[in-house]
């Protein structure tokens, strides 16, 4: 362990493990960009990261007023000891892109890495400090391209048309020159496959989810934080008890129960089914703000006259919004995206939830650009609700973390 708390081999070792990344990045980016073959080689990427996080350790300061220079020697590098590959089609132009790029993305970032490390002996903290920071730029780099690439690749596929599809299925460039024929994947599912009605139904069926998922939960939750009854400590800890059986394993009885009482291929029986998966979360998140508000203030309440319900009415839901408002953002999200009971109760094309309709998609008869496009319109929507209330859930599930 000592003798890697040296600062060149230190700075060696990370600008090596950083420029594969770097460059394995690079490759990805430029594919799904351009659509021509770019492809990294890891002993090119780990012999341009080690110069790179040499240079760094012995230039620390002088080589960051002469950037552009450090990128060109880099970039000259990574084409000497072919840090990147091409396909025998790409253009000169391209591969200077893709060197610069690579070159920039491991030098650039070296700089913060290796900030303040001497050439000499390190210090615990010195060490440590650069890993870390290391660590972190392979995790923001890394959590991004999972999350990304999916999604990039749903939407790129969604805008080919099928003869773009069959020729090169890996190409994921797009057309601008095609303006809005672009989109007519999507104008194909609202015309041709009823899918502005599954958009409706999948709306309707999620508020009313949130609406019966609230009207039980808050009295549940409340009475849990509040009040004192037999059995109270038990109903507390076993809330969450029904996640720990598979959904799969109750399917069959559901299945069988529903066909038997009429509820199967139903708008009734899904709403009367997804508030059974959403209560018991609602009520675990619910009972931990409840309990973390000051009981003072419901008691002055009821000093003054109020009801119990009134003071829940009038005292404690207003002081709970943050919480309402994450539970029901969470809540919405499971019934929007919720498919095994809809696959499994809904026949009727005509009573299609949007996931139970993206299903009839997954057909050889149907264009593989029309699955991805009712999968873009069924994620996009859900993606912006939640960007836009975000800082409402983050404030609810922490605000009763701590009692006040």
């Amino acid at each position: 362990m000592k003798a890697l708390r040296v600062g060149y081999v230190t700075g060696a070792l990370l600008g090596a493990l950083w420029a594969v990344v770097a460059f394995v990045t690079v490759a990805v980016v430029m594919s799904f960009a351009t659509g021509e073959s770019v492809r990294p080689s890891g002993s090119g990427a780990v012999l341009v990261g080690a110069i790179a996080g040499l240079v760094a350790v012995r230039w620390q300061n002088r080589w960051l007023t002469d950037g552009a220079a450090l990128v060109t020697a880099l970039a000259l590098a990574s084409a000497g000891f072919g840090a990147l590959r091409f396909g025998d089609g790409t253009g000169m132009g391209l591969r200077v892109a893709a060197l610069i790029f690579g070159a920039g993305a491991t030098g650039i970032p070296l700089v913060r890495y290796l900030d303040g490390l001497p050439a000499g002996a390190l210090t615990r903290h010195q060490f440590e400090g650069a890993v870390i920071r290391a660590l972190m730029g392979f995790g923001y780099v890394f959590f991004t391209a999972i999350v990304v690439i999916p999604f990039y690749v749903m939407v790129m596929t969604s805008l080919k048309n099928q003869a773009e599809l069959i020729a090169n299925p890996l190409d994921f460039s797009i057309d601008l020159s095609q303006g809005w024929g672009l989109f007519r994947s999507y104008v194909e599912l609202i015309r041709d496959f009823n899918f502005g009605r599954y958009l409706g139904t999948s709306f309707y069926i999620s508020v009313l989810t949130v609406l019966i998922t609230l009207a039980f939960a808050i009295p549940g939750a409340y009475a849990v934080a509040r009040l004192r009854f037999t059995g109270r400590a038990v109903f507390s800890r076993s809330i969450l008890l029904i996640y720990m059986v598979p959904m799969i394993v109750l399917a069959l009885p559901i299945y069988i129960a529903f066909s038997m009482t009429g509820l199967r291929n139903s708008i009734a029986g899904i709403v009367m089914i997804y508030p059974v998966t959403t209560i018991p979360v609602a009520l675990y998140m619910l009972q931990g703000y409840f309990r973390g508000l000051p009981a003072e203030i419901e008691e002055a309440g009821l000093m003054d006259g109020l009801s119990r319900l009134m003071v829940i009415w009038k005292i404690t839901l207003p002081l709970s919004l943050p919480a309402l408002a994450s539970v029901s953002l969470y809540v919405f999200m499971i019934a929007w995206n919720e498919f095994l009971l809809a696959f499994m109760l809904l026949d009727d094309p005509s009573k299609f939830t949007l996931t139970r309709g993206i299903a009839s998609l997954n057909s050889s008869e149907i264009p593989r650009q029309h699955l991805m496009a009712g999968s873009v319109i069924a994620t996009v929507p859900i993606m912006a609700l939640f960007l836009g209330l975000e800082r409402f859930m983050t404030k609810g599930l922490t605000a009763g973390s701590v009692k006040g």
